[in-house]
């Protein structure tokens, strides 16, 4: 069975994850067979670690984590790549892959510049 995973920064101010708690929510609500948790690089929780064996515990056994990040910055770079080696040695009976950071997607892009012309009507 296949689970989502987005991955963030994570802050201080408990408000900075409410936008990701609604991505959340907007995946169950329109893929509500495939799980789906979050997972903070630092100062929240759950890790990545954590995040991964709650979709275990619910019978995945691929998982795709999506960093929801604008770009590729020493985080991703650097200690993503770290974590996620750790994920699969401590995971090795699970498929464990991520895509690009969101902000590298075009579409992404294009929804940013739509949303900016709204702002100017």
């Amino acid at each position: 069975m296949k689970a989502l995973i987005f991955f963030g920064h994570g802050a201080r101010d408990v408000r900075w994850r409410e936008p990701f708690d609604c991505l959340k929510r907007m995946w169950q609500e329109e893929f509500p067979d495939i799980p789906v948790e979050l997972a903070f690089l630092e100062l929240m929780q759950p890790s990545l670690v954590m995040a991964i064996g709650l979709c275990r515990d619910q019978g995945a056994n691929n998982i795709q984590i999506v960093p929801v990040f604008f770009g590729q910055g020493g985080h991703l770079r650097e200690d993503f790549p770290r974590l996620l080696q750790d994920a699969r040695a401590q995971f090795p009976d699970l498929h464990l892959s991520a895509s690009p950071a969101v902000g590298e997607s075009k579409a992404v892009l294009q929804a940013i510049i739509q949303f900016s012309a709204g702002t100017l009507s």
